[in-house]
């Protein structure tokens, strides 16, 4: 269905249980633009389609891949990362996995009681741990990415190569330019 069918249906019959994201879409931008005043729909389109393919290649990648071996999204992040950086100090890991320090302290427990990762006292900094995997952790992680990295490149590979290439650009581009605005987020 094109843009201008879906736009012709959800202005004659859009019921909420009719809607599909892409119609959603449509109806959210006529509403926001003549009945709010809206100005930006294509930026409203923009975050909201990005922010759906992160949740449902999320979703994906967690019920397909990691809930099967007994790890969240969460988990994975976690311990991704203190497979390729570690061991990394708690703050550091909270940082590249976007996750608050707390997050990354519940899950560093359930993990180590899990015996997947282990805490050390830092050696220069008291107050901080290190964050390494076990053994075990490492076996798990190394599996897992097998697995996970298959499922990425099943979804990737619906795009061109140059296109990947293109939405890690404009990505990175959206991400970098945070700074000319007052940006909340982790890090």
């Amino acid at each position: 269905m094109s843009g201008d069918e879906r736009r012709s249906a959800v202005e004659h019959s859009a019921t909420p249980d009719s809607l599909d994201f892409w119609s959603f879409i449509d109806l959210a931008n006529r509403r926001l633009s003549t009945e709010f005043g809206s100005t930006h729909q294509l930026a409203t389109q923009v975050l909201l389609t990005l922010n759906r393919a992160a949740n449902v290649v999320t979703y994906d990648l967690e019920s397909s891949v990691h809930r099967p071996r007994g790890l969240s999204w969460s988990a994975f992040r976690l311990m991704f990362v203190t497979w390729l950086a570690g061991p990394i100090e708690s703050k550091s890991a909270a940082k590249l996995t976007g996750m608050s320090r707390a997050a990354v302290s519940n899950l560093t427990k359930t993990l180590e009681a899990g015996g997947l990762l282990e805490r050390t006292p830092d050696e220069h900094d008291g107050r901080s741990v290190q964050l390494s995997l076990t053994e075990k952790g490492r076996a798990e992680m190394a599996a897992t990415y097998r697995e996970h990295n298959e499922r990425e490149y099943a979804w990737a590979s619906v795009l061109t190569e140059a296109e990947q290439h293109i939405l890690v650009m404009l990505l990175d581009k959206l991400i970098t330019n945070r700074s000319q605005f007052d940006v909340r987020g982790r890090n």
